[in-house]
């Protein structure tokens, strides 16, 4: 009897020297097999292609695949949900955006996720370029001129946004003046109807603005940007436009599952952020109208916050609703 206890006793001392070994294990071992990012959109789209050009360099870097696993709809919220189940591994990562981080848990009555508690911030990926674009017939040459036409004629000028990012932009942009918004599935049919006349003025992505700018179909007067956007560049941001007030960005980055060690998200923070600061991925993502840029895990949870707060503060004071 005497000689199990002593035995017993010598597993569990073993056991307690071992087990630091063992809690480092998942960062040093990481990654020991392919790495799913998981994305919200299609294949084929602007975030999609993003995703993938992020994805081949973070497979470089790490020595092991990185798969872009498409899982479109439900408003990011399949995509996010999908993460949240997965084991905080590091062997599989969101690539999450404000509509299913911040509105669907923000808007919905009964939200699927609370989006603090879900998941583990990661890194920032960086910012979608946007641009306020206006129908070229419209009195105005810059934003100040814009906003003065508008007060000036109350419930005479409308807008239109194909998601909350931009419709909430708009908002805050207009601060109270009287405007009538129109919801649209993708900006390319709310351009469209903008330059048939129909719609005076949209927040829209640097994917769909250029075309119709640089024809001369529409009017673009400024970037949400923080520089000004190789894809326009003559469009001053919202910082040289005196837009300082503005803080809804269209933004995406990078998040796990709730409970990861902090030793495997910094690890995988620091490999995101080495591979956005690639000069050819750098490029790359500019051709998508995608400005990079990476943050600690610490500076993107502070962001993170910054923008779900500043989100909820405008839907509150406008009384916004979603459908």
């Amino acid at each position: 009897m005497k000689v199990r206890q002593w035995v017993l006793g010598l597993a569990a001392l073993a056991a307690l020297c071992v087990s630091p070994a063992h809690a480092q294990q998942p960062a040093a071992a990481f990654p020991s097999k392919p790495v799913r990012m998981v994305v919200g959109f299609a294949p084929g789209g602007a975030a999609d292609v993003m995703a993938r050009i992020i994805a081949q360099q973070l497979g470089r870097q790490l020595g092991q695949q990185v798969i872009v696993e498409n899982k479109p709809g439900a408003e990011g919220i399949l995509s996010a949900q999908e993460v949240q189940r997965a084991a905080p591994d590091g062997h599989t990562i969101l690539m999450g955006t404000n509509t299913a981080l911040v509105a669907v848990p923000s808007l919905r009555p009964n939200p699927p996720y609370d989006p603090f508690k879900a998941f583990t911030p990661i890194s920032s990926a960086g910012q979608f370029s946007m641009f306020l674009v206006v129908n070229k017939n419209l009195p105005a040459k810059n934003v100040k001129e814009l906003l003065d036409h508008v007060s000036a004629n109350p419930g005479k000028y409308n807008s239109a946004s194909s998601n909350s990012a931009a419709e909430l932009a708009m908002l805050q942009l207009l601060d109270g003046r009287k405007v009538v918004n129109a919801r649209y599935k993708g900006d390319v049919a709310a351009l469209t109807d903008l330059v048939g006349d129909n719609i005076h003025m949209i927040w829209t992505t640097g994917t769909s603005a250029p075309a119709f700018v640089k024809d001369g179909r529409a009017r673009a007067l400024v970037t949400l940007q923080p520089q000004r956007s190789p894809l326009l560049p003559e469009v001053p941001t919202a910082a040289e436009a005196g837009l300082g007030a503005l803080t809804i960005k269209p933004w995406a980055g990078f998040f796990g599952p709730a409970g990861m060690p902090a030793e495997l998200v910094n690890r995988l923070s620091a490999e995101l952020r080495a591979a956005l600061e690639k000069p050819e991925v750098r490029e790359q993502l500019v051709q998508q109208g995608f400005e990079a840029y990476g943050m600690t895990p610490q500076q993107f949870s502070a962001f993170f916050r910054q923008q779900y707060d500043g989100f909820n503060q405008i839907v509150r004071e406008n009384n916004v609703k979603f459908d």
